[in-house]
């Protein structure tokens, strides 16, 4: 029998003064069984950092066919699509041509290599902007996961200040060059 999601909720209050979008979200967000912790903090982290009215998770690790996270038009055209990890290029060129631009937000181990392999190819596509986390940051995001999560975000200058009733966390969002 094939283990179900983990549901984890959270309660986001957001101030991104980088792009001026301000807002409190309820998101549900399903952890595959195969993925990590640290992975569906990432996805939170993009929601954060693309917040807007129709962006939405997507199956993600359940579907091929679908992004972690996309923004769609109210007539039904994919604005953003959003990956998180790291993505061959032949998947963000397929999205590059389902979407008006393709964002990843990757980390891990391994983003180094990943990146040594696969940036010629990836900077052919003009459509796709690679951004990442720092480990060290993100493990100490992810030390406040928790099934029922109050967090309030606040971005500017590309850092995201997160923030529970007992901690704080500052996690930087870098470019890939």
């Amino acid at each position: 029998m094939a283990e179900k999601a983990t549901i984890y909720k959270a309660n986001l209050t957001l101030s991104d003064m980088d792009r001026s979008v301000y807002g409190d979200f309820n998101l549900t967000i399903a952890l595959h069984p195969s993925e990590t912790v640290e992975r569906m903090m990432v996805r939170i982290l993009a929601f954060c950092y693309r917040a807007a009215e129709n962006l939405t998770f997507a199956k993600g690790l359940s579907s091929v066919e679908e992004p972690d996270l996309w923004l769609k038009h109210d007539n039904g055209t994919t604005l953003e699509w959003i990956e998180v990890g790291q993505p061959a290029p032949d998947r963000l060129k397929k999205a590059s041509s389902q979407a008006q631009s393709v964002k990843v937000f990757s980390y891990g181990r391994g983003l180094d290599v990943w990146w040594k392999a696969n940036n010629a190819a990836i900077r052919a596509l003009p459509k796709v902007s690679i951004h990442y986390f720092a480990a060290d940051e993100l493990q100490a995001l992810t030390a406040l996961a928790d099934k029922t999560m109050n967090l309030t975000v606040t971005i500017t200058e590309s850092i995201a200040y997160v923030s529970t009733a007992t901690d704080n966390v500052a996690i930087s969002l870098r470019e890939m060059r």
